[in-house]
């Protein structure tokens, strides 16, 4: 028995070490990742998700192959006026949740190159700086969902 004991022991430490290792190595975690699905004549959309990097770090781009152009916009408010424009990257301040959404930051993919139907998940690279300058980059697959799910979150969905 005691044989047996030990070598769980050690599987558990072992675990254990592996999972710090990965801690280490993922500087920042994606969450509630998703893309705006289109009608078949729409060019564009959206991507949105909430970052959270353990180091004061930068979103620098996101790439896809469902869009021959992605840029990371600002939408902002002056003298009610809405405007929206890109941006060079996003502050991400360590450990602090940085949400992507419509009515701030979020991802514009254009020159969609098929429509984005619910259901389907589009890929995205996400490249992000921290502040040594060390780079890494984030594979994200984030899931189509429809527009009528904007404006609250629809549970009866979640599995």
């Amino acid at each position: 028995m005691q044989p047996v004991l030990n070598h769980i022991k050690r599987a558990v430490i072992g675990l254990s070490l592996l999972g710090l290792a990965f801690q280490v190595s993922a500087q920042t975690k994606v969450d509630d990742a998703w893309v705006r699905a289109t009608v078949p004549t729409q060019s564009a959309s959206g991507a949105f998700m909430t970052l959270t990097a353990d180091s004061d770090s930068k979103l620098l781009s996101v790439a896809t192959p469902a869009a021959k152009d992605v840029q990371i916009h600002e939408m902002t408010m002056k003298n009610d006026v809405m405007s929206m424009g890109p941006v060079k990257f996003v502050e991400l301040p360590a450990g602090k949740a940085v949400k992507l959404d419509p009515n701030g930051y979020h991802v514009m993919l254009m020159g969609l190159t098929g429509q984005l139907k619910e259901g389907e998940s589009v890929p995205l690279t996400l490249t992000v700086e921290n502040a040594k300058g060390e780079k890494e980059t984030i594979e994200v697959k984030a899931p189509v969902r429809a527009l009528t799910n904007m404006e609250g979150h629809d549970h009866s969905k979640m599995h």
